[in-house]
């Protein structure tokens, strides 16, 4: 038996998987990427404050719930219904749902109104994203802990090699937070131009895509709107657009999603 160096198993002849192909960069257009998709049948987590399904934003229903608490217990996972403590959740699920009409939309709800925010919690329901089959999550939330700076790391890689997208916000501040600095991660910022399908792609990272995130109309609680700034919210219309893409084209790779994501930019120039 032929002796293999560890990890080379894949690339053995009788291993080797077949991938499809995807057009030159130059002919990637709108329409071949996300034109007539819904998002049907693709999974969408919005990892933040909650989600009120009853907001006409969100349409009445959701795919499913996760509280995740800090207990005395430790970490648990509350699937009941439930609402938004603050708002923010509601907004980045209605700037997805928008645009992905039909995604399977999630409420991850990690931050909460009578408990201060954890890195912890946040890291554990990113875990739970990953580890039940999400194919994006839209991260409008962060840390600037570097506390929390190895495990967030390690879940952000996890998620690659899983094939899931996250779509993270930059910091509002101009301080780094995790996990939007990572090369994994498809990291947002926020641009003005009121077209919810524009994207500008940055050649100087960490932050490579920009997106609507300056004076949008947003849900709010409480079946509320209002108009907000911050890159937050320029996440979710990323997060939408990278749901319509993979419900046409489910096989994508996060690079590739990458790579068609910056084929689509509205600053691209073509010789």
């Amino acid at each position: 038996m032929e002796l293999r160096p560890a990890y080379s198993a894949p690339f053995a002849p009788d291993a080797l998987e077949s991938i499809p192909s995807i057009r030159p960069l130059e002919d990637i257009t709108p329409e071949w990427a996300w034109g007539g998709s819904t998002a049907r049948g693709v999974k969408v987590a919005v990892i933040d404050s909650g989600i009120d399904a009853d907001h006409s934003a969100i349409g009445g229903t959701l795919a499913g719930y996760v509280n995740v608490i800090n207990s005395a217990q430790g970490v648990e996972f509350d699937a009941a219904p439930h609402t938004d403590d603050f708002g923010h959740g509601t907004a980045c699920g209605g700037i997805i749902r928008s645009i992905a009409p039909d995604a399977e939309l999630y409420s991850i709800k990690v931050l909460h109104e009578r408990t201060p925010s954890s890195g912890h919690v946040f890291s554990a329901g990113l875990k739970w994203a990953i580890d039940n089959n999400m194919q994006v999550c839209n991260l409008s939330l962060g840390t600037t802990k570097r506390d929390y700076y190895a495990v967030l790391h390690e879940l952000a890689d996890e998620a690659y090699f899983r094939n899931v997208m996250l779509i993270t916000a930059a910091n509002n501040m101009a301080e780094p937070s995790y996990p939007s600095v990572y090369a994994s991660v498809i990291a947002v910022g926020a641009h003005a131009v009121q077209n919810p399908e524009l994207l500008y792609y940055n050649p100087r990272p960490p932050v490579e895509f920009g997106a609507l995130g300056i004076g949008v109309r947003v849900a709010w609680r409480h079946g509320g709107w209002l108009t907000a700034t911050g890159n937050s919210f320029a996440a979710p219309h990323v997060a939408g657009l990278v749901a319509r893409i993979l419900g046409k084209h489910p096989r994508l790779t996060v690079f590739q999603i990458k790579m068609v994501l910056r084929a689509l930019a509205g600053n691209l120039t073509r010789d």
